[in-house]
């Protein structure tokens, strides 16, 4: 991998896509400099992202045969992961917004704690973009939510790059398909007790248009589902028998 320093543990990066044929073979193609072990779950794309992933050599792919949506995407490379007893598990953007060389140090900050979050708003970078108006109120809207419930002290509750101990994983009951799926992950990693820590990525939006799909195009309908599935995972959590959600602090 060009003489990049690797992390000593077996690791797998995972890459949801969606209809990203424009992208999908130039972030292959740095992915490819700084982790051997790549996943692409291609989950229902109707362009042209199936042909290209079929022309890459050197990855896996896993597709459903229809959208079923991100967090079904993430399941699926997250059981992966287990099925094939990889340690860590590095989940990447297809989008163009993250940067695949960061991969080795999220690798290394997860040998030590459970979830490593990347946070757009941790610090700034050089040359960070300025994030769409009210994708980052909604953000944080919800990330302060998420803090004042979970005791938590995250600074983005939504960012794709993470990093998660495989093991760790599997002690969490995920079930929501769609994109708030981050969401009922922090509700189960504060009730599984799991370690976090964020680390510090530049804030890339592309100038291209990016769509949700359908209602969540909505801004006001965006937030109220974010907030439906925030309070399922919060009562589920009661139901099964946490009568007090305190997690330590997000380091």
């Amino acid at each position: 991998m060009n003489g990049v320093s690797q992390p000593p543990c077996q690791w797998l990066t995972a890459l949801p896509v969606y209809n990203e044929a424009s992208h999908v073979a130039e972030v292959l193609s740095q992915v490819a400099h700084y982790s051997t072990d790549v996943l692409v779950v291609d989950d229902g794309s109707t362009d042209a992202t199936p042909e290209v992933l079929s022309t890459i050599g050197g990855i896996e792919v896993i597709r459903h045969s229809k959208n079923r949506g991100y967090g079904a995407a993430l399941r699926s490379a997250f059981q992966f992961a287990a099925d094939r007893q990889y340690e860590i598990i590095v989940t990447v953007d297809c989008d163009g917004q993250h940067e695949p060389k960061r991969i080795p140090e999220f690798v290394r900050a997860c040998e030590t704690v459970d979830i490593v979050s990347g946070s757009r708003y941790l610090q700034r970078f050089p040359g960070d973009s300025q994030p769409p108006r009210e994708r980052r109120q909604i953000n944080a809207m919800i990330t302060a939510e998420l803090n004042a419930r979970l005791g938590l002290n995250l600074t983005d509750a939504f960012c794709g790059f993470k990093a998660y101990r495989v093991a760790a994983l599997q002690t969490l009951e995920l079930t929501e398909d769609g994109y708030a799926m981050p969401l009922e992950l922090w509700v189960e990693a504060v009730r599984a007790g799991l370690t976090i820590v964020e680390l510090p990525v530049p804030l890339i939006y592309l100038e291209e248009e990016r769509s949700f799909g359908g209602a969540l195009d909505q801004s006001d309908q965006r937030l109220a589902y974010y907030r439906r599935v925030l309070d399922d995972a919060m009562s589920r959590s009661w139901q099964a028998g946490v009568r007090a959600i305190c997690g330590g602090p997000c380091r």
